[in-house]
C-alpha cells in the first residue's frame, strides 16, 4: 500500500513554495534596495567629481 498523506499539509507547502518562488522572481525583477541605489549614486558622484577636477580643459558646462 502507498503511504498516506495529509492532503491539507501538501495543500499549504505547495502554497507556501510558490510563494516563495514569486517572492524570488519579483526581488530579481525590481532591483536593490533604496540604500544600495543611494551607496551607488554616492560612489559614482564621488567618481565624477575626482575625473572633472583632474581635467586639463574645462567644459562649456562648467563655468568659470
Amino acid at each position: 500500500m502507498g503511504e498516506i498523506v495529509n492532503l491539507r499539509q501538501i495543500r499549504k507547502q505547495k502554497a507556501r513554495t510558490e510563494k516563495e518562488r514569486l517572492a524570488g522572481e519579483n526581488r530579481a525583477l525590481h532591483g536593490r534596495s533604496k540604500a544600495e541605489k543611494n551607496r551607488d549614486r554616492l560612489t559614482s558622484d564621488k567618481a565624477e567629481s575626482f575625473v572633472a577636477g583632474h581635467r586639463r580643459e574645462r567644459t562649456e558646462d562648467q563655468g568659470d
